[in-house]
């Protein structure tokens, strides 16, 4: 059991790749843009096996301290899911207690750890809950859109009716088309964006495992998103669109390209990402062929005591959100996109 230097990336993402339960944030890629961008230090364990120096348990660790944020050690920040990929149960405990009594030197109060779980039979029992969107794709785009029903089909050919075109790829043009979207989608939704920076980051830590599609009207960016893969499986951690051109359809386009696009190049699950259960966005993905599974985001102290960090909000709450939401979206967009820059690296969401 060891802290992770950058000297062992090659055989923690030689783990990653090879393991069932990993998903693309667990790439050491992931520590390497948070650093990059924000300037928060990786803190993370991988466990070896003392006799072979096969690596048999990674436990990927942020570390975060600033003025307002407890001191923590967050697996992982700024996605859905992080958490311990172990070969049993037993190293899996002896990761996260290592952690906890081996950081004398961050002196972080607790682990803050984002764990997906097994999907369940009883949906019923995950109303009001996050869930993230597990999609098993078929192996090529024309059996894949085969599979689809018929209305999915034809709002997918809507979008070209519509005369969008889309380009893939991963060139400094495209991210920079992503985020023209991207930060307009945000101030539309009253939330802070990240910096453009945070995203080069990224596509420069996952090199060609980052795919970029942009949905163009006239030439003009009106949708865009961000795929990463890890071996077999992919995530969309962002998707947007220009809500003035939601009629055009961009968004079926968007989702389209990019899921035929994985299952052109063999990834065999897609990860939707995020979602309140029997909400909007849950419903947008379900209709794709995703399955809902369990989110479970705790805090996990020295002490041994567990705090589960279910989201909930009070009257109270919700109107303070509802107005610094509102807020948001009267600001001028060079102003979101000046403040997000500051304010966003203090969110880890």
């Amino acid at each position: 059991m060891s802290w992770v230097s950058s000297a062992d990336q090659q055989r923690w993402d030689d783990y990653v790749v090879n393991s069932a339960l990993t998903t693309p944030y667990h790439r050491f890629a992931w520590l390497q843009a948070v650093e990059s961008a924000y300037g928060y230090t990786q803190q993370s364990v991988i466990a070896t096996e003392k006799a072979t120096g096969h690596v048999v348990g990674i436990l990927p660790l942020v570390y975060i301290d600033a003025f307002f944020i407890s001191r923590q050690l967050c697996s992982l920040p700024f996605c859905d899911i992080g958490a311990a990929i172990a070969d049993s149960a037993v190293i899996d405990e002896l990761m996260h207690a290592f952690a906890l009594s081996a950081n004398q030197q961050v002196k972080a109060q607790f682990l803050e750890i984002r764990q997906s779980l097994p999907a369940t039979d009883n949906e019923a029992e995950l109303t009001g809950q996050k869930v993230r969107m597990i999609m098993p794709l078929e192996p090529g785009s024309e059996t894949l859109l085969a599979s689809f029903k018929s209305k999915l089909r034809s709002q997918i050919k809507k979008a070209e009716k519509n005369g969008l075109t889309v380009k893939l790829g991963n060139s400094a043009q495209l991210i920079a088309d992503f985020y023209s979207v991207y930060t307009v989608n945000m101030r539309d939704l009253g939330s802070p964006p990240h910096a453009e920076d945070w995203f080069m980051a990224l596509q420069q830590a996952y090199a060609d495992d980052l795919i970029v599609s942009v949905v163009y009207h006239n030439a003009m960016p009106i949708g865009a998103g961000i795929v990463l893969r890890n071996g077999p499986s992919a995530c969309i951690p962002w998707a947007s669109t220009i809500q003035l051109y939601n009629r055009l359809a961009p968004n079926m386009l968007l989702y389209w390209s990019l899921l035929a696009h994985c299952a052109d190049t063999g990834i065999q699950w897609f990860d939707f990402g995020r979602s309140t259960y029997g909400e909007g966005t849950y419903r947008f993905k379900k209709q794709w062929g995703a399955v809902p599974q369990p989110l479970r985001w705790y805090r996990q102290f020295p002490s041994g005591d567990i705090t589960d960090l279910n989201e909930t909000t009070t009257p109270g709450t919700s109107k303070k959100r509802q107005m610094l939401e509102d807020t948001w979206r009267r600001l001028p967009l060079p102003l979101t996109i000046k403040f997000g820059a500051a304010i966003r690296p203090y969110i880890t969401l």
